[in-house]
């Protein structure tokens, strides 16, 4: 007797078991299926939002379209607009480092000695002393090397 209440009792138990992956499958079944409409639904508003498949809608239909579409277009512009001014506020304050730091490089460069400071001009291995430019010591420089090289020129003048 014990053996028949234990499998009538297993039977009842499996029985409801098989009930409810059914119930599962249909609660899964009807939850995809409302995402399929949603998602048909969204591919459509964004296709009208394209400017595609305008033909069906009413003239309110259009204008609300056309209301969405310009809030959004606002929207866009307010952020490009905050990103630009965050770029310009970084590249002022980058210019404000940057101004900062030239001075400090002019303050040190101001406190270095300058009296008697010599030149070394790589090229020619020219010295000079400060004041001069560049220029003039060039100048000096190869005037100098002409007068030396040409002592030939100078003969022929004497001998002319």
């Amino acid at each position: 007797m014990n053996e028949i209440i234990d499998k009538y009792s297993t039977h009842s138990k499996n029985l409801g078991k098989t009930d409810q992956p059914a119930l599962d499958l249909n609660l899964e079944h009807s939850k995809y299926a409302n995402l399929n409409d949603q998602l048909a639904e969204a591919s459509l508003r964004l296709r009208q939002m394209r400017g595609e498949e305008l033909e069906g809608l009413s003239v309110d239909e259009l204008q609300q379209l056309e209301k969405n579409l310009e809030t959004g277009l606002h929207r866009v512009l307010q952020t490009k607009d905050q990103q630009f001014l965050e770029q310009i506020n970084e590249l002022h304050r980058k210019s404000s480092q940057l101004a900062e730091e030239n001075m400090k490089l002019r303050n040190q460069v101001g406190q270095i000695p300058t009296a008697g400071k010599l030149v070394v001009a790589d090229t020619e291995n020219v010295v000079a002393e400060d004041g001069q430019s560049s220029e003039s010591v060039m100048t000096a420089l190869h005037s100098g090397s002409s007068q030396d090289n040409d002592d030939g020129s100078d003969v022929s003048l004497k001998l002319g």
